[in-house]
């Protein structure tokens, strides 16, 4: 009988943890309904776990080819180049900053330096130095000093304080030089939420944002962030937020997606019963977000964004069709929610993904139905 609790009681640890580590991204490599072994991602094209890009939520071969040539060369101008010829008012120039930004910080976490040693992302300090009135450049710059705050440092801390302080100077320097541009205010909503903006001050910041693109994916993505209750809102301000955008947003704009992205801030940390995701609320929400990826302009480069959270929230509804078919829009990148808050992100869509195929063998499906 000793031993029949004991199984029974590792089989009630393993029903409770195995939702809150796929939140959390932690210690969990394969978890399929049936065989999943008779289930083969490779069938469908997908690529393999170790060749995710994690960089990035989608494809963007200039970038790609610019990121490779700076970090090879650590010459900077390539990078100056492409962001200099990237209009400000779209969604890819946003993108393109936080790519520049994160590989510099990376490189930098990487090889701090020392005696002997060039620190990483030194071609970023070099750009600032011998073009200090480059737009582009002191965009990245101020993005790159969030990213480092976020990433060494301890919210409410005097550390992270100096940090975001700077970076708040950043913004502004960049704003200046690029009056039109959204992207400064956009990352100064990092920092809104990290020194904890006053309403009104937050408010202020977001209608500049407002004047300049009052449809920015990315800037609504940010700002939400601010409205939920872990920082300095709740979970009324946040669906609040989101659905008052949704509901203005034009005909073809993703922010009719914004509602997902709510319910996920929200999520609570450990899920017993697949019935949450198939909940009212849920639903309505993926429904909203379904509708917004068909809509959009296919070459919108945050619908992969939109893409990869719907992914997330199908499988756990086990809407495994539907699943399927984001995953062939997205499969080959993962650098973006809900996979970026685990320490390993390409573990952690490949986990989803093998849950997905083997759903979706389970109940018939096949590659030659899917790519037929």
């Amino acid at each position: 009988m000793e031993i029949l609790w004991g199984l029974m009681a590792v089989l009630l640890i393993g029903f409770v943890l195995v939702p809150y580590l796929l939140r959390r991204g932690r210690g969990i490599t394969r978890v399929l309904p049936g065989h999943p072994d008779a289930a083969d991602p490779a069938n469908y094209g997908f690529v393999r776990e170790e060749e995710l890009d994690v960089r990035m939520p989608g494809p963007d071969q200039d970038l790609l080819e610019v990121l490779d040539v700076v970090q090879r060369t650590q010459d900077y101008r390539a990078a100056q180049q492409l962001l200099a010829g990237t209009e400000t008012d779209g969604e890819i120039r946003w993108q393109r900053v936080q790519a520049f930004a994160g590989a510099a910080s990376l490189e930098l976490a990487q090889r701090p330096g020392g005696v002997s040693e060039t620190p990483g992302g030194q071609w970023l300090r070099v750009w600032r130095t011998e073009a200090p009135k480059d737009a582009g450049g002191a965009a990245v710059y101020a993005e790159f000093l969030v990213q480092q705050a976020w990433r060494t440092a301890t919210p409410g801390t005097e550390d992270f304080r100096i940090i975001m302080e700077e970076a708040k100077d950043a913004c502004g320097q960049a704003a200046l030089l690029s009056p039109g541009d959204p992207v400064p205010y956009v990352i100064e909503l990092s920092v809104a939420r990290g020194l904890g903006y006053p309403r009104p001050e937050f408010e202020e910041l977001w209608q500049r944002i407002l004047d300049r693109a009052p449809y920015h994916m990315g800037a609504h993505l940010a700002a939400l962030h601010y409205w939920c209750e872990k920082w300095h809102g709740s979970r009324e301000l946040a669906a609040q937020f989101a659905e008052t955008a949704a509901a203005r947003a034009p005909e073809g704009s993703l922010l009719a997606a914004l509602p997902l992205f709510a319910v996920f801030e929200h999520l609570p940390e450990v899920n017993l019963v697949t019935s949450f995701y198939r909940s009212e609320t849920v639903t309505k929400a993926m429904h909203g977000a379904l509708y917004a990826v068909h809509s959009a302009d296919p070459e919108d480069p945050m619908a992969a964004h939109v893409r990869h959270l719907l992914v997330f929230f199908l499988v756990r509804a086990e809407r495994w069709a539907e699943a399927m078919e984001q995953l062939v829009r997205v499969d080959g990148h993962v650098g973006a929610l809900p996979w970026t808050l685990s320490a390993e992100p390409a573990a952690q869509f490949a986990v989803h993904r093998a849950l997905a195929v083997a759903g979706y063998e389970a109940n018939g499906g096949s590659p030659a139905m899917l790519l037929g």
